[in-house]
C-alpha cells in the first residue's frame, strides 16, 4: 500500500537538558532525526516530509545526506502548526495513508508501519500503537499523594496513521487551537480509531537519562556486516583506463562489456555481498546491451542505494588494485574523492591502495589487472 510520512522535528526539546536539540544529537553515531527518516523510507514510504525549525533547514541536508525521497519544510510555533505545515507540503490523493511520527522516537520499524496500514485498510479512520500502563500511578497535589487507577489506561505512541484528506480536514477544523496528539482530533469528531500493539522500543527521547538507554538499544538494534569483492580484466588496445571512477591516460585499456573499471566492480560486489544481494552480474548482466560501455559508477551507486533501502549505512570501504602499471599513487587522492562522492560518505571512510606481484602471475606479466575490495555496512538487525 502506498503511503506518505510526516516527521515532526521542529521542537527545541528543552527537557532533554543542555546542548543541541534532541533531534540533532547523535545516537549510535547518527543524528536522532536520521533514524526515523531511514526507517520510514526503508519501510516503503513514497515521500517523507520533515518539519523543522526554520533555522535548521540547511542542517537537514547534512543529517540526511545520501537519502532520497524526502524534503524539509519549516514548522510553526506549536506542534499543531508544524503538523499543518507538513500536511500542506504533502502531495497525494485524499485517501492516501499518511503517517505522522515524532522524530524523538528513533526506533520505528517496518512492522509498526505494516500494522498501522492494516488497521486503515480494515476501515479505521486513524490508528496508533499503544502500550498498557504497567506501573502503579500516583498523583501528587500539594502535600498529598494518592494512587490513581490504571485500569484501561494506555500510552499512545507514534507513528500514527490517517487518510491524508481526513487529517487535513481535522486540522482545518482545529483552527488556532493546539493539539499534542493527532489521534485526538479524530476522536473528537467521533471517527473510528484503532489501536495497534505498542512497542517498548518506540520509546520517546525526552529527558537526559533517556539517551543513555537509547544508546544501549541502538547497539542492540543494529549489526555490522562485511562484504568482499574481486574483479579482474585483461589489458587490450587503448589510450586510457578507468580505475575507481578516475580516467587515467595509459597506453592500454582494460577490456570489458562496460568501462571495465575493475575497482568499481569489486567494490560493487563487496557492497552487494555485505547485504546478501548477489553479485554485479545478477544486477547488470554482461549479456544486456544496455550496459555496453556503461560507466561503472552507475553500478556502484545502485549497490549503495540498496544499502540505504535496507535502512543501512556504509561504514567504510577499502579497495586494493594489483597491477604493475599504471602507477596508482598519483591518482589515489582523486580516486578517494570520487568514491566518497558516489557512495555519499566522508572521504575519511574510503581507502584506495595499490600493490604489485613482483612480476609474478598474470598481473606481473601485465596481461591483466586485479582489484579487491572490502566494505563494512551497518543495517537493522
Amino acid at each position: 500500500m502506498s503511503f506518505s510520512c510526516l516527521i515532526v522535528a521542529a521542537g527545541q526539546g528543552l527537557r532533554a537538558g543542555p546542548g543541541e536539540p534532541k533531534t540533532w544529537r547523535l545516537l549510535g553515531g547518527r543524528p536522532v532525526l536520521r533514524w526515523s527518516a531511514e526507517a520510514l523510507l526503508a519501510a516503503g514510504a513514497r515521500q517523507v516530509v520533515v518539519v523543522l525549525a526554520a533555522d535548521r533547514l540547511d542542517a537537514a541536508q547534512e543529517a540526511l545526506g545520501g537519502l532520497t525521497g524526502w524534503r524539509a519544510v519549516a514548522g510553526g510555533a506549536t506542534r499543531a502548526r508544524s503538523v499543518a505545515a507538513g500536511l500542506a507540503a504533502l502531495a497525494g490523493e485524499a485517501d492516501e495513508p499518511v503517517l505522522v511520527h515524532d522524530a524523538a522516537r528513533p526506533f520505528v520499524a517496518a512492522a509498526h508501519v505494516e500494522a498501522l496500514l492494516a488497521a486503515l485498510a480494515a476501515g479505521a479512520e486513524a490508528a496508533a500503537p499503544a502500550l498498557p500502563v504497567s506501573d502503579t500511578l500516583k498523583q501528587q497535589a500539594g502535600g498529598t499523594v494518592r494512587t490513581v487507577p490504571r485500569d484501561g489506561l494506555l500510552r499512545a505512541q507514534t507513528p500514527q496513521a490517517f487518510r491524508l484528506g481526513r487529517l487535513r480536514a481535522a486540522y482545518a477544523e482545529l483552527g488556532d487551537a493546539d493539539a499534542t496528539d493527532d489521534l485526538a482530533l479524530i476522536e473528537r469528531a467521533g471517527g473510528r480509531v484503532a489501536l495497534t500493539a505498542g512497542d517498548p522500543m518506540l520509546m520517546k527521547l525526552t529527558y537526559p537519562e533517556d539517551f543513555a538507554m537509547a544508546e544501549r538499544l541502538a547497539g542492540a538494534a543494529r549489526i555490522t556486516r562485511v562484504g568482499f569483492g574481486v574483479d579482474a580484466h585483461r589489458w587490450g588496445p587503448g589510450e586510457a583506463v578507468w580505475l575507481c571512477g578516475v580516467r587515467i591516460a595509459h597506453d592500454q585499456a582494460l577490456v570489458g562489456h562496460s568501462d571495465a573499471d575493475a575497482g568499481l566492480h569489486a567494490l560493487t560486489d563487496a557492497l552487494l555481498g555485505a547485504i546478501g544481494e548477489g553479485d554485479i552480474g545478477q544486477h547488470f548482466p554482461p549479456s544486456d546491451p544496455r550496459w555496453r560501455g556503461a560507466a561503472s559508477e552507475a553500478f556502484l551507486a545502485h549497490a549503495a542505494g540498496l544499502v540505504t533501502a535496507r535502512g543501512g549505512r556504509i561504514l567504510n570501504v577499502d579497495v586494493t588494485l594489483v597491477c604493475e602499471r599504471p602507477k596508482v599513487g598519483p591518482h589515489r587522492p582523486a580516486m578517494r574523492i570520487r568514491l566518497a562522492q558516489i557512495l555519499g560518505v566522508p572521504e575519511s571512510r574510503v581507502s584506495v591502495k595499490a600493490t604489485t606481484t613482483e612480476g609474478m602471475g598474470y598481473t606481473g606479466r601485465q596481461e591483466g589487472l586485479l582489484a579487491q575490495a572490502v566494505a563494512a555496512v551497518e543495517t537493522p538487525a
